[in-house]
């Protein structure tokens, strides 16, 4: 029963938004004004190289077959699936004659270990702190810490990271202002290395976290406020239950639901939240790759990038619906 209704369900839905975030991920450069064949040629002659007709022709020849632009937009798009099976994107535009997957795999951890963590970092803390202020509503503390995040939470994000950015980084100089770790310096499993990288990341870090967790925060605090007025709650206070484990297992767990379902939902928007946070910080993660394909036109970059965004998270997306029932005995038992 929980194969075929839940389970198969969710796999053919999986496999549809890959296949369809894919195609549309090929056509939408291709729609773009800028042609990157067009742009090297226009490079290499302003820098004053003089090619005769039957060079530039043979480039272009080359480069169009180089990034997958020779034929129709059908035999492209074949040709495009092919090489995605074989985890072949081509070569960059921009750092050619680079592969785009050697790009991949050099930013893909900067992202994964900064968005990711921090996205947890910020569900978990917003949740739990979130769930105890609302379940202490009138106390003073759960009043103030509500109001703080009332503060926090309009500000724009762009806004809030450039504060920190000027007030950290060059005003009181404690941290770095950009990069992933100290430039210069060979990436190795050693401590000093280790907390260099964290010492780069802790403001981007840090400004994903507090804007995150006071979102969570109130969410939170006002689904455990109505979880608490419900009849059971009442009748647990009145049977002599202990406040701790009526307030944890009763009522955070049960407010907890919906928030699962918000977590997978926001694991779609990494990729956005690396754009912005890896452009103020200039981290060298995924999202500051991104905007350097985007601006220099390099299709098969950004096709990469992309098409990888969608397959991971849609992963991650797809892993938490499987898990939701472990937290919901309402779909085990249906």
């Amino acid at each position: 029963m929980f194969v075929r209704k839940y389970l198969i369900p969710r796999l053919l839905q999986y496999f549809l938004v890959i296949f369809l975030g894919i195609t549309i991920v090929f056509f939408i450069p291709r729609l773009a004004p800028t042609n990157p064949v067009e742009r090297t040629i226009a490079e290499i002659r302003s820098r004053g190289t003089y090619l005769d007709p039957a060079h530039i022709q043979a480039m272009v020849d080359a480069l169009t077959e180089m990034y997958g632009l020779s034929g129709s937009w059908l035999q492209q798009y074949k040709d495009f699936w092919v090489r995605l099976f074989h985890g072949d994107f081509g070569v960059s535009f921009f750092q050619f004659p680079t592969p785009v997957i050697r790009l991949i795999k050099n930013a893909l951890p900067w992202t994964v270990g900064l968005l990711l963590t921090t996205t947890i970092l910020s569900w978990v803390f917003g949740n739990v702190v979130g769930g105890m202020a609302g379940y202490a509503h009138n106390k003073r503390w759960s009043k103030v810490l509500d109001a703080l995040m009332m503060f926090v939470r309009p500000i724009p994000y762009y806004v809030f990271a450039l504060s920190l950015l000027i007030l950290f980084g060059y005003v009181f100089r404690k941290f770095p202002i950009g990069g992933g770790a100290t430039i210069g310096r060979q990436p190795s499993w050693t401590l000093s290395y280790i907390l260099d990288v964290l010492r780069h990341a802790f403001l981007p870090a840090l400004s994903m976290v507090v804007l995150g967790a006071a979102s969570w925060f109130q969410t939170t605090k006002l689904i455990v406020q109505n979880v608490k007025s419900e009849d059971f709650v009442q009748y647990a206070q009145l049977g002599g239950i202990k406040e701790g484990k009526i307030m944890f297992r009763y009522v955070i767990r049960n407010a907890m639901l919906p928030q699962i379902t918000n977590l997978a939902l926001s694991l779609g928007q990494i990729l956005s939240g690396a754009l912005i946070t890896e452009i103020v910080f200039s981290y060298p993660g995924l999202g500051h790759l991104l905007f350097s394909a985007i601006s220099t036109g390099d299709y098969n970059l950004i096709m990469g990038i992309i098409s990888l965004s969608i397959v991971a998270i849609t992963t991650l997306v797809l892993i938490v619906d499987l898990i939701y029932p472990l937290f919901d005995p309402r779909i085990r038992y249906k």
